[in-house]
């Protein structure tokens, strides 16, 4: 059976690993001897391993065909490298911040197929323009707006984070880039607020955040291209205040006798209030719209996304939806779907015929569906 190792056991990658296992051998490793004891629950086997180390990280990979990559954005690239000289096939989910593409020669050398930032966004909205890309003539203009969100609005924050904390901080302190009129622009992130309504949701907020990535470089000639994400309002005022304030500064500072980072004193006071307990509800909601040319006509493509949290596998909507982006793009290799070696983020997946309807229909099956606006 093929077997699949699933490098992370949070709530994303505990996600993937179970969405896998009836179709494959899948192994859970990760050095949270908690986290790994509900994987067990679950009947799933697992390694203790601790993935910041290369050299052990490459032995828990050893007897693997594929690998899933589910660390926090910091670990992403190191661990990426490491499994690429394993040479083992590898779909990452981590988005780090490191430019993917200084990993294309290893990848290529080891002759190993890699495919990264491939969660909901970045992730499914780069293949849904990487297959319109192939369909259409021209494209001149690109807008994802997307939001992960709790059901229930608890003050002060109104939000509750559905992967990673320390990377939601990293999108509301990276700077953002996009493209207007043919150039890359730089802005702060939390810049550019916007109200929206959106049906059965009501007015969210949407703001400036680094989601484009590859895209930038993918495709050069769409002279319009922009990633917003989406917040109950209001939020974006509170996390301006941090970040300016300098509550969000990596650096350390003298306090009294002691020597304190002030992000690290901000994550200890935040991040249990953003903590999403057993049974916390929370819905995905994503807008993809594309713009362009056909045989001389225009052309519009609208697609919508509403998902909600699982009651009956206890999944919230972001680890669905994150999560089974990844575990499609993980059939579609095993499948022979998708053989191109190298690094390949997802729009290059969705330029290859039939991938984008693979994966929709995968998603589909799990209840993830994309509406037609």
């Amino acid at each position: 059976m093929t077997h699949v190792v699933v490098l992370g056991a949070g709530r994303v990658g505990g996600a993937m690993a179970r969405d896998l296992a009836p179709d494959f051998q899948v192994t859970v490793a990760d050095r949270s001897e908690a986290a790994l004891a509900r994987m067990v629950g679950f009947g799933l086997a697992i390694r203790p391993v601790d993935l910041a180390n290369a050299e052990a990280l490459k032995a828990a990979v050893a007897d693997a065909d594929f690998v899933v990559g589910a660390v926090p954005g910091f670990m992403g690239f190191a661990t990426a490298k490491a499994v690429l000289e394993a040479a083992k096939p590898l779909v990452d989910i981590s988005f780090f911040d490191e430019d993917c593409f200084e990993l294309d020669a290893l990848a290529k050398a080891q002759q190993v197929t890699a495919i990264v930032d491939c969660g909901i966004a970045p992730g499914c909205h780069n293949i849904i323009l990487g297959h319109l890309s192939t369909q259409w003539d021209r494209i001149s203009s690109f807008e994802c707006l997307v939001g992960g969100l709790p059901v229930i609005r608890t003050w002060p924050y109104e939000y509750k984070a559905g992967f990673s904390p320390i990377d939601v901080i990293e999108e509301y302190t990276r700077p953002t880039r996009y493209v207007k009129d043919g150039k890359v622009v730089v802005f702060p992130a939390l810049s550019e607020a916007e109200l929206l309504d959106f049906p059965g949701l009501g007015t969210l907020e949407s703001f400036n955040t680094d989601g484009l990535r590859s895209l930038i470089k993918s495709f050069p000639n769409i002279p319009d291209m922009k990633e917003k994400t989406l917040r109950y309002p209001g939020h974006i005022e509170k996390m301006r205040m941090f970040r300016e304030s300098g509550f969000f500064n990596k650096e350390k500072i003298r306090v009294g006798d002691a020597e304190v980072s002030p992000l690290d004193l901000t994550t200890s006071l935040l991040f249990p209030l953003w903590f999403m307990a057993e049974g916390d509800e929370d819905f995905t909601v994503m807008r993809v719209t594309v713009e362009g040319e056909k045989d001389g006509q225009p052309m519009r493509q609208e697609l919508n996304l509403l998902d909600r949290y699982d009651q009956a596998t206890r999944t919230t909507s972001m680890a669905r939806t994150t999560g089974y982006t990844c575990t499609a793009a993980v059939r579609l290799l095993a499948s022979g779907g998708f053989t191109r070696k190298g690094i390949s983020p997802p729009e290059v997946v969705g330029q290859q015929p039939g991938a984008w309807a693979f994966i929709r229909a995968e998603m589909a099956k799990r209840n993830v569906i994309f509406t037609d606006g």
